[in-house]
């Protein structure tokens, strides 16, 4: 039985109907990744208190007290803190730390009779498109292992992909869901920010960060989505939210979907440009009115978000000075040479990169000329979604301009990796939610993703939208996957 290819409905009715157990689904799922992790290596950390978690999920299951969660298997990206499992953030820097608390996101998957399968391989501090920033080294594409997952959810989505879990969670800070779903034919979303609380996951930039679901399909993403969401008493930044799922299945005739002209310009692959235009027809069939619109600040949004990002970041980071917690160095005869020792080795380069960008942004005469413009940018580009959605109900975009590439394509200029959160980096930006899907396959078979952009908290909207595509849309999975 091919179990990997279930989506979280199948595998709720198996379980409850006792025809497979919590037991026999995890170790199914233990044994794939001891047979395909090697080639992947999504995974940092396997949970050896899985079976234990499983046993409890069953004992749920029996007792009748199953919701859609209970016994399903999931992955972590790891910069979730769990409770007692090593959470490394793809770091020297934290290699060893084990957190004394789970994140908000954990407490509420653990209550609904979640599985931790494990914790996933990202860029380090979620700071890349690639994940090959990590410490533990670089997670493959499970379509090309020749070629990158995306990134900094890298590991999430290449889990997915590779049916190493059913499903999993990351983070998203300027497409880090979004871009490694594209590159791995899966679905994720990066919600509207407040709505996911973000206790517990490691901060990168604490303005842009949210933590969303990948998955196989936007209907799976949904039964994600509502677990993990709601108003949070330790993030005073959450927000109440409704159900999704219930929203699923209702009719797109009549939405209006904006196309911003900007995004099928130049710099965007034609194969990528010809899928994103034929699923825009496909939604044309489905009776939704298709309206070009423009977001002139488009081309500023990832100069802006790395400014921003990084700035945040500068600040962030700071407390990994090797005296608190996590890697200290040996080398130093007195504390600020231990401080910078420490931060020296414990660091990778790209994450040193950004450190060092946001602390130049923020400092003295520097401010008013690169941090300050950026922020006038945000409210700019908030202002031009806010005008689009006066008549538009969502947006579609590319999710990446280019299929995935492969390792070492992009050569020792970080720019052209930055330029994948080209289409990406601006619903961040505006703390808009978006959700990432499969729309066509490259002449090399592969995946390309298209993305739908929502109003604040409209994401039962736009993965309805989702759903009605990929209803629609014929999935094509990779021998490697099977």
């Amino acid at each position: 039985m091919n179990l990997h290819l279930k989506s979280i409905k199948e595998l709720r009715g198996l379980l409850d109907g006792a025809d497979l157990t919590a037991q026999e689904l995890t170790q199914y799922y233990l044994d794939r990744i001891q047979k395909l992790d090697p080639i992947i290596h999504a995974y940092i950390t396997v949970n050896e208190k899985a079976m234990e978690q499983a046993e409890a999920a069953q004992k749920m299951i029996e007792a009748g007290a199953a919701g859609p969660l209970t016994g399903i298997v999931l992955g972590l990206k790891d910069n979730i803190c769990t409770k007692g499992l090593r959470t490394t953030c793809a770091s020297k820097m934290l290699e060893d730390f084990i957190p004394a608390y789970d994140a908000t996101v954990a407490e509420k998957l653990e209550e609904a009779g979640a599985i931790f399968i494990g914790k996933l391989n990202m860029d380090e501090f979620a700071m890349g498109a690639s994940t090959e920033t990590s410490f533990f080294g670089a997670t493959r594409n499970p379509y090309d292992p020749e070629r990158v997952p995306g990134g900094s959810s890298g590991g999430s989505a290449a889990a997915v992909a590779a049916g190493l879990c059913v499903a999993a969670l990351g983070s998203d800070t300027g497409g880090s869901i979004r871009q490694p779903a594209a590159f791995c034919g899966v679905t994720g979303i990066k919600p509207t920010y407040g709505r996911v609380s973000r206790y517990g996951l490691v901060a990168f930039a604490s303005s842009l960060d949210q933590i969303g679901p990948i998955a196989k399909s936007a209907r799976d993403c949904a039964y994600l989505l509502d677990a993990i969401s709601g108003q949070d008493p330790k993030d005073m930044t959450s927000r109440p939210s409704e159900a999704v799922v219930p929203m699923l299945g209702e009719s797109v005739e009549g939405t209006v979907i904006g196309v911003p002209k900007e995004c099928f310009g130049e710099g965007l692959d034609p194969e990528v440009r010809a899928a994103v235009e034929k699923a825009i027809e496909k939604y044309e069939e489905m009776g939704c009115v298709i309206r070009e619109v423009f977001m002139p600040s488009l081309k500023y949004a990832v100069p802006a978000y790395y400014l921003i990002s990084s700035a945040e970041a500068s600040s962030n980071l700071a407390r990994y000075d090797g005296v608190r917690y996590g890697y200290r160095s040996k080398e130093g005869k007195n504390f600020e040479e231990q401080v910078i020792a420490t931060r020296n080795e414990g660091f990778g380069n790209e994450v040193k990169r950004r450190i060092l960008l946001g602390t130049y942004a923020l400092s003295g005469a520097q401010f008013d000329a690169y941090y300050k413009k950026a922020d006038l940018l945000r409210r700019r580009i908030k202002k031009e979604y806010e005008e689009i959605f006066r008549i538009c109900d969502c947006m579609i975009t590319p999710t990446a301009p280019e299929a995935a590439f492969k390792f070492g394509e992009k050569g020792g200029d970080p720019t052209e990796l930055y330029l994948a959160d080209l289409y990406t980096a601006a619903v961040n930006i505006a703390g808009l939610p978006a959700v990432s899907t499969t729309c066509g396959y490259t002449k090399e078979w592969l995946p390309i993703g298209m993305s739908i952009v929502g109003k604040p908290f409209a994401e039962g909207e736009i993965l309805n939208l989702a759903d009605a595509f990929e209803k629609k849309f014929n999935y094509i999975l990779n021998d490697f996957c099977l």
